[in-house]
This record gives structure tokens, sequence and C-alpha cells, in this order.
């Protein structure tokens, strides 16, 4: 009796037959096949994952800037409010003090004051008089009859309008003419032709006799 090492044992238990192998080649087919899979649904949930937190980071950033700009446009409201003032100020200044340096320095910081709103995308609305009115940049506050200007033209500018970038975040105040120009009149209906009925002279027709 030949003495056999275990491991010659375990080699003539090991079924190498030809079903066997393919047996065992379609088993670790499917276990390829499920292990791909479970790793294609754990690389989908983890895309998922990206693309809703990058969406998130997205979401953040635009709340941000929009409520840092909300914030910047009620400042520059507020800024706006003092420029308001400078131009009455400036607008109301006596005549004799026109040439006063005090003066001067006012329109000077009034000017700066200006500079800084453009650079800041601001710019002033156009609603000089007989421009046509626009309801999307202007607000009328008074309807003004008897005046040269056509119906729907400003006739007075009353608080600057202004807006920022591309949007109006203020108004301009305006007095629109009503009414159209009093000069205009309507053209004279033309007179009906008349026509002359004929006279009949008495004295020279004939008198008829009464046989």
């Amino acid at each position: 009796m030949t003495n056999r090492t275990r491991a010659q044992e375990r080699a003539d238990e090991i079924d190498v037959s030809p079903t066997k192998l393919l047996a065992d080649i379609e088993q670790l087919k499917g276990e390829v096949d499920r292990a791909q899979q479970q790793s294609d649904e754990y690389l989908g949930l983890l895309q998922r994952e990206r693309a809703e937190f990058n969406n998130y980071r997205r979401r953040t950033a635009e709340e941000r800037e929009r409520e840092l700009g909300l914030a910047g446009e009620d400042l520059i409201r507020k800024v706006l409010a003092i420029a308001d003032d400078f131009d009455r100020a400036i607008d109301t200044r006596p005549a004799d003090l026109a040439d006063n340096s005090w003066v001067g320095g006012v329109a000077a910081i009034d000017r700066k004051l200006r500079a800084l709103l453009e650079s800041e995308g601001v710019t002033a609305i156009e609603a000089a008089a007989g421009r046509r009115f626009d309801p999307r940049e202007h607000e009328a506050i008074a309807n003004v009859p008897g005046t040269e200007r056509r119906d729907g033209e400003i006739v007075e500018e009353l608080r600057r309008g202004y807006r920022l970038r591309d949007r109006v975040i203020r108004p301009a105040l305006v007095a629109v003419a009503e009414g159209g120009s009093p000069g205009a009149t309507e053209p004279a209906t033309p007179a009906a032709p008349t026509h002359d009925t004929p006279t009949i002279d008495t004295d020279n027709q004939p008198e008829s006799r009464n046989d």
C-alpha cells in the first residue's frame, strides 16, 4: 500500500471533468455579472449623489448671490435718496451763491456720488420733456392739460428714475401732457353749394284774358 500525501488526496477529490469545469465557468460568469451589476448600481448612486450635491452648491451660490444683490440694491436705494437731496440742494441754490466755493464743493460731492453709482451699474432713466411716456420706466403722477405737448408726452421730470444694469429699480416720476396741443383745430367743413332760384319778372309777363 502506497502512502499518499494529503495534497494528492485533495487533487484526486477535485472533479476536473469537462461538465464540472463548464458548470464552474458559468457560475463564475454569473458572479462576475452580479458584481458588475452591483458596481454599476453603486456608480449610478455615486453619480446621482454628486449631481445632487453640485445642484445644491449651485442653488446655494445663487441664493447667496441673490441675497447679496438684494442687500446691495437696498443700499443703492438709500444712496439714491441722498442723491435726490443733492439734486434739490443744487437746483434751489440762490443765484448769488452760484460762484460760492462751498456750493462748488457740494456740487463736486454730487459728481463723485454719481460716479460711484455709475461704477455700480446705476444709470439714470431718460425722462426729458418731450419724450414719450413709457410705463416700464416712467410713473405719471400728474396729467397736465393745455400744454404745447402732444398727448402722452412728458411735460416735466419731477424725480429722477434709475436703472440697475438692465433692470429698473426706481421709475422716473413725471407729469404727462393730456388732451394734445391746444393749437390743434379741426379742419373747417366746406359749406354746401347753394343754387340761386331764378327770379320771374311779372311786369313783362303777358296778361291773361278770361273769355
